[in-house]
Parts: C-alpha cells; structure tokens; sequence
C-alpha cells in the first residue's frame, strides 16, 4: 500500500476530483412500473440547482449540473447558467432527448423516415445551441434506437443514418465542445440496438475525430463484462470521454454506484488512476434515479461512493504491484491489489474534508442542516419534476 509520506498526494488528487449530478436524479423517477413521488421534489431546474447545491456543499466536490433537454427546458439558458454560478455551481452536460416522443417508435437519427430523423437531428443541433449559452463543454448522446425483429429494417442503412447523424452534430461543435456517444447492449430494442456496445460507439467516435469520445456507462454491459478493460483500452486510445456512474444487479442500471459491486468500482477506478483519467479531461458523471430512497442524502452517497474508490485505487502500491507483475509472481500481485482494496479510507477521506472546511460526514451534516424539511415545507403546488412510466 501507499506510505504515509504519500498521502498529501492522494488527498490532492481527491481534493480536484469532479463528480458532477444529474438534474433528473432529484426528480421523481423510478422505474417503467412506477414512480413514487417525494415531497419537496423539485418543480423547476432552479429548484433542481438548489439541491445540487446542497450535495456540493457537504461534498466538497459536485460543482457542476448535467441538464437534460427538455427535461430541463426553460426560456433563457443564460440566465439558468448564471443563477447556477450563484450557488457556486456551473452546468456541465447536456443531455439529448430523441426516446420520448410517438414519433421515435421506430428509432430517431436512425429511423426510415427521413422527416423523423431531421426532427430528430434538429433536437441535437438544439442542444448544441444550449451549451453555447450555458459554457458547457459537453453533449452527450444516448440513442433508444433499434428494431425489435429480424427484418424490421436494414441494420446496415441503419448504421449510415446514425454516422450521417454523428458527422452533422460534430460539424456543429464549436471550439472547445465535445460529444460523448453512450452505448447500451439492449433496450429498449430487443433484436438489434444501433449502439449496443463501447466497439460500436468506438467505431463512430474514431471517424468523427478528437472532439467524439466515449461514455462508459457502468450499468450498460452484460453480466460478467470487464469493465475496467473497457475503460483502461478507452483510455489508452485517448477515447475515454465520461463516465455515467450507476450500478445495477439485473437488467437496469439506476442504483447508487459501487452499491451491488464495490470491488468492481474499484477495479474500474484504478484503471482511470493507472491511465492518467484523473483529469478534467474524463468527466464523472453520476446517471442514476433515485425511486424508492431520499434523493438527496442518496446522490451524496454517490459521490462519496466515487471518492471512496477513488481513494482506494490511488492507495495502490504501484512499485510493489509492477515488481511482481514483472516476476510473473500471480499471487503477490494480487495482493497488492487486495491490501488497497481492503483499506479503510473514511478516516482519510473525513480528514481531508476537515481540511477543506466541510463536514468529514456529509451524510449526516446534511441530515442535520434541515433542508430536506425545509424544501418538503416550502415545495406544495405546481407541478413536480420528473418522467412518468
């Protein structure tokens, strides 16, 4: 494991680490069954970035907002962007939207019909015109789209359309923007998903050039898939763009992350650390929906899911685990990995936000600051944020 003298440089490490949280996880949402409302859900993005405010001030480290569009809808982007700055926030990512609409039954960019796939690549070109008035950096792009039978429909024209899609919103990128392709092995689609895996959006990525990246996210790959090859090729092709952090134990993936697997969260956090994504460069982004626990204290349960990873993956002795990888010694390096793995680091992590002027329990601070009964108190009438099912 790491010495002591080293220390100050994983808690520096920590210290610039970004998590960012998604809008949508402090509105109601749940699964395709149901949604079970909270009280003192947000009914408004502002409302949104005051909650999000909260889980950065007890964190330390989630100072930035993903929108979803039109989840997020308002008149003036600008204007969202400064009040978020008010709060000591920014918005980070904008998230598409071509999976909610009757005209996307068939698929959206990559739908026979011509008229649907300019509806929707016009809602792509849109949400690039919304990160230029919010300075976001990033667009991140999740495509429901597939067939559900053999013959439905060309699965290589299908293949065109998307890369026709990709190549008119990369055009449209302007200097210093990003896209960041999301894949997902099934649904809603069940025969064929026209982005099914990270080789898929590797492939369109690649084409494009530097400003497409990747977004792994930690809930879309079958049982038994390494993930942390995944990201540890990503990153090595300098492909990596973000991650949407979630865990999942079936077929869905909106739980906490690092909740059903801890260990794998770790392992896929060392590969970030191993290949140099602890930059601004790799955003880590959570992508969860919160249905049956309090939104809040669970998003910054989240985060400090990420930090406690991430402070492990840096305890890892890298001296000791590269000496005996190179003696082919196969138990000794595993050890290695297993004695970070093993180390308890609350203690570092509530000693580093003591020297950050936070609370070392941010779970419990929060619990003590009297906002989630401020909010229940104050949020009556209108209408509730979040997506029926």
């Amino acid at each position: 494991m790491t010495s002591r003298a080293d220390v100050p440089a994983v808690k520096a490490a920590l210290r610039s680490q970004a998590v960012e949280t998604p809008s949508w996880a402090y509105g109601n949402s749940g699964t395709r069954f149901k949604v079970f409302a909270q009280p003192g859900v947000p009914r408004t993005p502002r409302e949104k970035l005051d909650d999000a405010a909260r889980v950065h001030e007890h964190t330390g480290v989630a100072p930035s907002v993903a929108l979803h569009i039109p989840w997020d809808r308002v008149d003036d982007y600008a204007d969202l962007a400064a009040y978020a700055a008010g709060l000591g926030l920014r918005l980070g990512a904008i998230n598409s939207n071509v999976f909610q609409d009757d005209d996307y039954r068939l698929g959206s960019v990559c739908h026979p019909d011509a008229r649907v796939r300019r509806k929707a690549l016009d809602h792509l070109l849109a949400c690039v015109d919304i990160m230029d008035a919010t300075g976001s950096r990033d667009l991140k792009l999740w495509f429901s789209d597939g067939t559900n039978y053999p013959g439905q429909d060309d699965v290589r024209a299908r293949q065109d359309r998307l890369a026709e899609a990709l190549a008119a919103v990369y055009e449209r990128l302007g200097d210093g923007q990003r896209m960041l392709l999301e894949y997902k092995f099934f649904e809603p689609a069940f025969y064929t998903t026209d982005v099914p895996d990270w080789g898929t959006a590797y492939a369109h990525c690649l084409k494009l050039g530097e400003k497409a990246k990747v977004v792994v996210d930690t809930g879309h790959h079958a049982p038994g898939t390494n993930i942390e090859f995944i990201v540890a090729l990503l990153l090595r092709e300098d492909k990596l763009g973000g991650f949407d952090f979630n865990s999942r134990f079936y077929a869905d993936d909106d739980l906490m992350v690092g909740a059903a697997d801890p260990f794998q969260l770790f392992r896929i956090m060392y590969e970030v650390v191993r290949g140099g994504g602890l930059t601004g460069d790799v955003a880590f982004m959570l992508d969860q929906c919160h249905n049956i626990e309090p939104k809040i204290p669970a998003i910054i349960r989240s985060v400090m899911n990420v930090q406690e990873a991430t402070a492990k993956a840096l305890l890892v002795d890298r001296e000791a685990l590269t000496a005996a990888q190179d003696a082919g010694d196969v138990l000794a390096a595993n050890a290695v990995l297993m004695d970070a793995y093993n180390t308890d680091v609350r203690p570092l992590l509530a000693e580093l936000r003591e020297e950050m002027g936070i609370d070392p329990d941010p779970v419990a601070a929060y619990h003590r600051s009297g906002w989630a009964q401020k909010i229940t108190d104050e949020r009556v009438g209108g209408t509730q944020a979040g997506w029926g099912a």
